[in-house]
């Protein structure tokens, strides 16, 4: 008796294929309140993953720490100008503030970019150090004046926030009624909202009004320094380097001055440290440069040709954003908030390459000194409310505390002979 032969198998159902995971939302509260969340779930789906900074704007933010350093560097394959990325997007977009193409250092590259940034390093050069420490020493003292007998403030509107401006105006020789005109141009394009166009409009148009100033009335002062440069910038190209180096200069110094504050004030391992002991100022700034550093997400950059970095296919001219917070931080295997360091000076947060921040060096001693004198004065501070109720303001770019509520000792009103005796320089008026 023979076996009959097997029935057929039945033909086995066809995979379907995954699903791409939907981007993740760089833009609004809850990714304010928890960026590190986001980017543990981006670290999840690879080295570069999709993400959106804006309604209907899209990008892939690099997260991985070495593929972070190879767009950084890799001049051949990636542009920094964005003006074909850009004629996808309305004239109005939100992120075009701090993205869109400009003749500026940020935005150009080769022989371009190299003109334009030694007109930027020639002229932070002339800032002697010393001088700069003394100014930030008596605009603090300044400040704290102003709040130190009431025995509550909010660090970054009367501290963080003004410190850096007072410090910007007395350099670039900015009137103290363009101020508040400037801080909000430069808050208004971080934030990269409905309003960011017009905010960065009237921050340009308050910039080529003193560059005109200049020109026509030379004085010591960088915007002079600037105009009067070998690289003979034009006014328009000295206007849009003007704008980069204020609205790199005073949102994240005070940004880092913020963030270092926080963890001064909420970390056990500066416990003692407002009463002069445990780790130091620069130590919570370094921390915080690792951590929460103050712009958390940029350096955009366009594949020059179709290329793949770290098996992810890159099309030509698709944005690229360098993700430093998640690039700096790793997450260990039982998900503990574990920062994993190669070096105290190996982060990211200055970026990388020939576009690395030119002026580390004036920012780090601006936080530093600023943070020193706060804490000297007002060695009791603490936070005002619980620190799950701090806001942190919205936009995909920084990582910025809205307030910081703290309470304090109160010092003693300062009587007429205590103005006298002060000397030095003065770089703000009082009240």
């Amino acid at each position: 008796m023979t076996t009959p032969p097997p029935e057929p198998a039945e033909p086995a159902a066809s995979a379907e294929p995954a699903a791409p995971a939907a981007p993740v939302a760089l833009f609004g509260p809850a990714f304010a309140a928890d960026p590190h969340g986001h980017y543990a779930l981006l670290r999840e789906r690879g080295p570069l993953a999709a993400v959106e900074i804006a309604p209907g704007v899209p990008a892939l933010l690099v997260t991985d720490y070495q593929a972070a350093l190879e767009v950084l560097r890799d001049t051949q394959t990636f542009s920094k100008d964005p003006r074909s990325w850009q004629q996808g997007l309305p004239a109005d977009s939100p992120v075009l503030p701090m993205l869109g193409w400009r003749p500026t250092a940020l935005f150009s590259d080769g022989e371009q970019h190299a003109r334009y940034r030694q007109a930027i390093t020639d002229s932070f050069a002339l800032i002697e150090p010393h001088l700069l420490q003394e100014q930030v020493a008596q605009v603090a003292g300044e400040l704290i004046q102003r709040f130190a007998t009431a025995g509550t403030a909010d660090l970054i509107q009367q501290y963080a926030r003004q410190l850096p401006l007072h410090v910007m105006n007395a350099w670039f020789g900015v009137p103290d009624a363009d101020s508040d005109r400037l801080v909000a141009g430069m808050a208004g394009m971080m934030e990269s909202t409905a309003q960011a166009a017009a905010a960065y409009a009237d921050f340009v148009t308050v910039v080529s009004r003193l560059v005109a100033d200049r020109r026509a009335r030379p004085s010591r002062d960088l915007i002079s320094w600037f105009l009067g440069h070998h690289a003979e910038l034009d006014d328009g190209e000295v206007v849009r380097q003007l704008t980069l180096t204020m609205s790199a200069g005073h949102e994240p110094t005070t940004n880092l001055i913020g963030n270092a504050l926080l963890r001064m004030l909420t970390d056990d391992r500066y416990a003692g440290s407002l009463f002069g002991g445990a780790m130091t100022a620069r130590e919570a700034i370094d921390d915080v440069l690792w951590r929460d550093p103050p712009l958390a997400n940029f350096s955009a950059h366009y594949p020059r040709f179709d290329t793949e970095l770290h098996g992810v296919r890159l099309p030509a001219g698709q944005l690229v954003l360098v993700s430093y917070a998640a690039a700096n931080t790793q997450v260990a295997p039982d998900r503990s908030d574990t920062v994993v360091r190669s070096g105290d000076g190996a982060h990211l947060a200055w970026a990388a390459g020939p576009h690395a921040c030119p002026a580390r060096q004036p920012a780090l001693l601006i936080a530093i000194t600023a943070i020193e004198q706060l804490t000297s004065q007002l060695c009791d501070l603490e936070l005002a409310v619980p620190e799950p109720e701090l806001v942190w303001r919205p936009g995909p770019f920084h990582r910025a505390l809205a307030h910081l509520p703290v309470r304090f000792s109160p010092l003693p009103v300062r009587t007429p002979d205590d103005e006298e005796a002060d000397t030095g320089p003065v770089y703000l008026p009082a009240g």
